[in-house]
């Protein structure tokens, strides 16, 4: 029992394993901070 607890589960690659919702995650959060700047008047468009 202990040594199935011990084996990684994950595959380790060179990639992330989610690469489109790290990007999508990026955008809302730039996003956020540009409504933000809007709001506090940072930016006037």
């Amino acid at each position: 029992m202990t040594s199935q607890a011990t084996k990684d589960a994950t595959i380790k690659t060179s990639n992330p394993p989610y690469p489109y919702r790290t990007i999508i995650s990026l955008v809302l959060l730039v996003g956020n901070f540009l409504i933000a700047a809007i709001y506090f008047r940072i930016i006037n468009p």
